[in-house]
């Protein structure tokens, strides 16, 4: 009997039908096409910036730095030993931070220039990962020499490339704590790190012991460690019980402190697209409680012979159960091929178009990257083409039980 009302509820959608019926009925599957490849685009849109973050933010910028109260560390050594039989922390790397003036001819920017060591830099970070060509390892080859890393925004900035040479300008603090004369160094540029985002126009990194010697540190003094974590999402639940009783005043930053606002708003978008997801759909399958009724109406005859010859109230239900679901069915599938269509080709689609229009949509000076991204999660496709579904079949209760009450005796008579 279920097959014989599934293969009956096809037969009533793929014959003739009422023209206003049949065009109520595409609007129906339309709309919910519309709205589950709106959905998966959007979710793999926010699952992208997600996937972004962690890749270009988290495993570029510093998890947590540790630094002196408006002082350097006196022995970085030490405070890495002592950082060292913490369980929560993997690995550690000093650094020298401080803010500078490059300058290019007639050209200048200022710059956040950050001293680093390169060996134990890439057991922190994969910043290494995003410059360009050779010149990490030109940079590591070159410590003696000492040489920049410009963050590519800075060197478009300056009109520089690998090989050039940059002049920096530092102030320097006479006996009474007040600036005195700019101090100068001519620099060759090793690298270009390129990560598409804000920090390629703030970041400059050089040689530790050449940043130590700029701002008259000995070669124990540093401005603090940078820490990797072994769940950086709780960097503010860690206690630091190893540096209690640490000779020195210190202090902890955590990257949550400066870009976790940028995960609560993903996080929050989503919860929104989701809830987003239920009213679309859901008022697209308000359409399927309209061609139900107009169906019902127009098959009256049909459901009353089928009553007369025996069918109860239950299987003239499932007729109509089954023809709702079938609609939210479609909707459903063209949907998801649809989204996932769009979804996998939205950046080149999005750069397409930047590059029709002349304009950028993400600018990377204000942003932290300058595309769109996307990743497809399959259980959100799953999630979407299921909530699809339910909504589908409550929308078709109502209209199929209206179905099932029809007396037949009336509509055979005409009174119906």
């Amino acid at each position: 009997m279920n097959r014989s009302a599934f293969w009956l509820s096809r037969r009533y959608r793929q014959g003739k039908k009422n023209h206003l019926v049949a065009l109520i009925s595409w609007f129906s599957t339309a709309g919910i096409a519309l709205g589950v490849a709106v959905l998966i685009i959007g979710l793999s849109a926010m699952n992208g910036f997600e996937k972004e973050l962690n890749q270009r933010i988290l495993a570029v910028v510093p998890q947590v730095e540790i630094t002196g109260f408006d002082e350097p560390v006196e022995n970085y050594a030490q405070l890495q030993q002592a950082v060292k039989n913490d369980s929560d922390i993997l690995a550690s790397t000093p650094f020298v931070r401080f803010q500078g003036l490059l300058e290019n001819g007639t050209k200048l920017s200022v710059a956040l220039l950050r001293g680093v060591d390169p060996q134990s830099l890439d057991q922190v970070s994969r910043l290494s990962h995003f410059v360009e060509g050779q010149g990490w390892q030109a940079f590591k080859q070159d410590q003696a020499e000492g040489g920049l890393i410009l963050g590519a925004g800075i060197a478009e900035k300056l009109g520089v490339k690998q090989g050039d040479w940059v002049t920096l300008l530092l102030p320097q603090k006479n006996d009474r704590q007040s600036i005195g004369e700019t101090q100068q160094w001519r620099l060759p540029v090793c690298g270009i790190l390129r990560l598409h985002g804000q920090l390629d126009y703030h970041y400059a990194l050089l040689p530790l012991t050449q940043a130590q010697q700029f701002l008259g540190y000995n070669r124990q003094q540093a401005t603090g460690i940078e820490l990797k974590l072994k769940a950086p999402f709780d960097a503010q639940q860690l206690r630091y019980s190893s540096l209690q009783n640490y000779p020195q005043g210190l202090q902890a930053n955590s990257w949550i402190s400066q870009f976790g606002y940028m995960y609560n708003d993903i996080r929050l978008i989503r919860t929104v697209m989701y809830l987003a997801m239920v009213l679309v759909i859901g008022v697209a399958c308000f359409n399927i409680i309209s061609t139900l009724i107009m169906t019902v109406k127009d098959k009256q005859g049909d459901i009353a012979i089928l009553q007369t010859l025996g069918a109860s109230p239950a299987f003239i239900k499932k007729i109509f159960i089954y023809y709702g679901v079938q609609a939210g069915l479609n909707g459903a599938l063209i949907g998801t091929i649809l989204g996932i269509f769009i979804t996998l080709n939205l950046t080149a689609i999005v750069r397409t178009l930047e590059t029709l229009i002349g304009h950028k949509f993400l600018s990377s000076g204000i942003y932290f990257i300058d595309f769109l991204p996307t990743k497809l999660e399959w259980t959100d496709v799953l999630i979407v083409c299921s909530a699809t579904v339910i909504l589908s079949l409550i929308a078709s209760l109502y209209p199929a039980s209206r179905a099932a009450q029809l007396a037949p005796s009336a509509v055979l008579s005409g009174k119906g």
